[in-house]
């Protein structure tokens, strides 16, 4: 059984973060959602494991109830 890995991970995370910020520059609000869908998309497939997408999906809708 795989574990979704939620400790930090990413060896320059502000890099990464940078790079997302740039990727969403000058698009529309479509743009980047679109820009969103596909890049989940990509990241899933390069998983590839259900049970870890269905932790990832579980773990990003926690607490979204406290979000207004």
């Amino acid at each position: 059984m795989t574990t979704l890995n939620t400790e930090p991970n990413v060896s320059v995370p502000d890099d990464f973060y940078q790079d997302l910020i740039d990727a969403h520059r000058d698009l529309t609000e479509a743009q980047s959602a679109l820009l969103n869908a596909r890049l989940i998309l990509l990241l899933a497939n390069h998983v590839g494991d259900l049970t870890t997408l269905r932790e990832a999906l579980a773990a990003a809708r926690d607490d979204l109830g406290a979000v207004k």
